[in-house]
Order: C-alpha cells, then structure tokens, then sequence
C-alpha cells in the first residue's frame, strides 16, 4: 500500500522557497509535526492483555490473585509478526486495565507480573513488547486505565500521585511511545484494596488532566494522547470501528474529558477549534480480551476491509485490538484473517488507474507550475493542486487516455493548510456528456469514496462548497480485484 509522509510535506512548506505565487494560507486548525506523522500510520493494533485472559472476563474487579496470570507460551515476537503481516503500523498495549494488573514490574504496586508464576516474577511483558516492535519496525504505545479497581487509594488524592509514578515508569523505560491511551470508564464498585465498595469520581476535574498531559508532553513530546477530549486524537464515538460519514478531523474541545457524554465524537465539529482527529477501535472479535468461546466469531477478512474503508476511507485511524490466548500468542484463526485482510488490501492499491492521466483544472494558483493540477498524482504529498484565493468551487478532470474500470477513487487533502474542503462530487463521462457517480463532504487525511463499478476514459472533480480554495494533494482511481472476479 503507498502511502506519504505529511510530516515531510510539513517540512518542505516550511522551507520553501519564493514562489511567483505565494502558498495558500493555512485554514482554521492545523495538525502538529507528532499528528501529522500519527496520520500516516493509518492502520495500527491494540493488544489487550491481563488477568481477565485467564479468568475469562472483559473487566477485572481487581481482587484477582496475581497467581492468575501465567501464559504457557508467550511469544511477543508472534504477536508483533501478526501485526506486521497484516499491515499494522504500530502495537498500543494494556499496560494496566481497570483490575489494576501491570504487565511490568511496577515498583508502586504488589499486583503486577513480578508476583506472578510467570517467569518466576521476573518477566516484564511491557518490555518484551516494546523491544519486539522496535525489532519489527512497529511503533510502540501504551494503555493505562485512569480506573484502577485494585487500589486502595483509587477516588482519594494520593492516588494521582501513583497513577503519575506508574505512567513516568511506562514513558522513560520503554522508548520512544507513539500514543497514550486514556479510557473513559472510570468510577465504580471494586476490590480497593479490599474494602470492596463502590467509589464513583468527578471525572471532569479528579484526575487534573492537564497536570498529567504536560508530564507526557515533557516525557515523550512525540507521543499522541487519545481519549474522549484528545488533545491529539479523539475516540470516535463508538466502539464497533466506524467513522461518521462526514468526519471533520477539528474539534470543540471545552467541556470534554475522558468519559464525558458530549457528542459530535463521530463527526467532528466545523469550525471547531482544535484539530483532533478521530480514531476508530474495535476488536477482531466480539471481545477486548481472548475467550475461547469466540473462536469461530473471528471478523472476515471482507469485513476488516470493510471497517478499513468506514475508518481510514473517512480520514479517522483504524485502531484493531488482536487479543492474545491463553498461551501469549494471537490464535491461527485471527492472524489468518488479518493476514488475508491485508493481502486484498494490498491487491487493491497494487494498481492506480489515474497513474499516468493527463490532468486539467479550471485554474491553477497564479498559473504558477508550483500547484499544477498533474500535482495530485504525485502522491507523495509534498506537492498540492491549488487555486487563486477567490476560486473556491474549481473543476479538474483526470483523462485517463482509455476506458478502465474502478471502484475506489482516492483523496486526499494538503493536511499542513488544514481541512479546506467542505463537499465535492465526481463524474464520469458517458455517451458525451458528464455523468455523477459520488458526491462526499469531508476529505481530510484520506477520504475513500467506494461504490460501484464505473468504466470510464475520464473522471472530473467538482469541489462543490469550500470556505477557501482547496489544497488537493491526491487523486487515486482502485479496483477491488475481489470484486471484479465475484462479478465474472
């Protein structure tokens, strides 16, 4: 799959030279160097792992016996290869789930893997991870639940301090992290160090947010933060893997934290006044955690396909959690599916059938070279097709020289002058006239319009409404060869 570095095209905006026609100026909020980079992995993987793998539960109440947790056969190497195999760009792993369970050896808690059987309490499953995906080429995050149903000091002041010294131990032992992930479930009936009760929280102002984001920010300023509210990515509303089909990549953010009930998640806001992009988690089963009774409800490879196209085809992440077995590896049938999954992917983007077109638009910015309208078949996103300041509702129209067939059509916007584009459609020409096939809102990062079959030898781009000229750095024409075999 081809993809480019926004980071570097935010690199050469910088540093370019005087153009006979100066660059648009940038529109609303734009992304940072560390979103920029985050936008194009695209495609990474959770790793739900803890006691609940062993005691077949999704949420642990925090009184499990450390004794629980003790994989047979754990292989951090096998679950990273899973990953890469099926296209995944980095791993973000649960450090510590609600039950409180640490995967590493904490030196601020009893509950955690050195009191478990486990390599006799010597093991450190964070650090396996980390080293692996490094190994691989993967990037590496971390999970860890603001919640923690084992602390007897959960709901009460100090608590902040040890859910701090827990995060500094996870962010400076592990190198580089790519994304922090704070949940929003917080509060409620637990074991808290065996009072056994319920503790429910404010969960707008306890934890005092912006205290622990500036820890990050000085420990790992190229880390992104997820969660309800961002800073850097937003959860996307629900947890089945779906973007809305308009999903602006900007933001509200005042009045949103973790676990906040303010909507507009799934679509984003526009205006909004941040950008914080959305991500999609799901898992490739029913549950976050393994259960062997959900062996044979392991999603197809058409239906990851299908998420990708309503996550990544929107201009949200595709965040896809593979939860390790009993043993600590990915079960055959889920490294199977990904595996295909990311083979049909791969076949889609093998061939573009704009690639070579002759490319006209209805204006080119101060008919200057610099943001030629050939520009959007680049495709490295250093380059951009843009117009003069006033025209906002421009034409450009691919000649593809010969008929040829698709399904898929590509886009993608110019992300360091921000998200400039409000709606567009696409025509085809048939029997001598233009005919419309799309029409779509919100591009962003990538916007994926999949459909049916259309056979054409030219494809035109109408940018319907837009506050601001656009700033277009990707046109791509795909087929689905899967597709095209189903249809003989």
């Amino acid at each position: 799959m081809k993809t480019y570095s926004l980071l570097a095209a935010a690199l050469v905006l910088a540093a370019a030279p005087v153009f006979a026609a100066a660059p648009p100026a940038p529109f609303g909020p734009v992304p940072s160097a560390r979103q920029l980079a985050w936008h194009d992995l695209e495609f990474y993987g959770f790793v739900h792992f803890t006691v609940n793998t062993f005691t077949d539960r999704e949420w642990g109440n925090g009184d499990e016996a450390e004794s629980v947790f003790n994989p047979t056969d754990f292989s951090a190497e096998q679950i990273v290869q899973a990953a890469k195999a099926g296209g995944m760009k980095g791993l973000i792993l649960t450090c510590k789930h609600h039950d409180g369970f640490c995967l590493w050896p904490s030196q601020f808690t009893e509950h955690s893997v050195k009191n478990s059987p486990w390599k006799n309490g010597q093991g450190d499953v964070v650090r396996e991870m980390s080293d692996a995906c490094r190994k691989a080429g993967l990037k590496f995050g971390v999970y860890l639940s603001p919640w923690d149903r084992n602390s007897a000091v959960y709901g009460k002041p100090e608590y902040l301090t040890y859910y701090r010294s827990q995060l500094r131990e996870l962010l400076t032992r592990y190198g580089p992290i790519f994304e922090v992930w704070f949940d929003g479930a917080n509060g409620g009936d637990g074991y808290y160090g065996g009072a056994r009760e319920n503790r429910n929280i404010d969960r707008q102002h306890y934890y005092d947010w912006p205290t622990t984001r500036a820890m990050v920010r000085k420990l790992q300023p190229g880390a992104m933060m997820f969660s309800d509210a961002g800073p850097d990515a937003r959860w996307i509303g629900n947890e089945r893997g779906v973007a809305g089909e308009t999903c602006w990549a900007t933001l509200n953010p005042e009045g949103r934290y973790p676990g906040s009930d303010k909507g507009g998640l799934n679509s984003g806001e526009r205006p909004g006044a941040d950008w914080i992009p959305g991500e999609c988690d799901v898992s490739i089963r029913p549950g976050w955690f393994y259960h062997a009774s959900q062996d044979g409800k392991v999603k197809t490879p058409a239906q990851l396909e299908d998420l990708y196209f309503k996550s990544v085809g929107r201009g949200a992440s595709f965040l896809l959690n593979l939860p390790p077995d009993r043993r600590g590896r990915i079960a055959d049938a889920d490294v199977k599916s990904l595996a295909e999954f990311h083979r049909r992917l791969e076949a889609v983007y093998a061939k573009n059938f704009a690639a070579g077109a002759r490319v006209t638009a209805s204006n080119v910015r101060g008919n200057d070279k610099t943001f030629a309208a050939k520009n959007v078949l680049a495709g490295n996103g250093n380059k951009y097709w843009s117009t003069d300041d006033g025209v906002t509702t421009p034409e450009l129209i691919l000649d593809l020289g010969a008929a040829k067939t698709f399904n898929i059509v590509s886009l993608r916007e110019y992300l360091p002058l921000g998200q400039r584009i409000d709606a567009f459609a696409l025509d085809q020409w048939k029997d001598g006239q233009w005919v419309q096939f799309a029409a779509g809102t919100s591009i962003g990062s990538h916007r994926l319009v999949r459909g049916d079959f259309v056979t054409t030898d030219k494809v035109r781009l109408r940018i319907t409404q837009a506050p601001v000229c656009p700033a277009l750095a990707e046109i791509g024409l795909y087929a689905e060869p899967q597709k095209v075999a189903e249809k003989k």
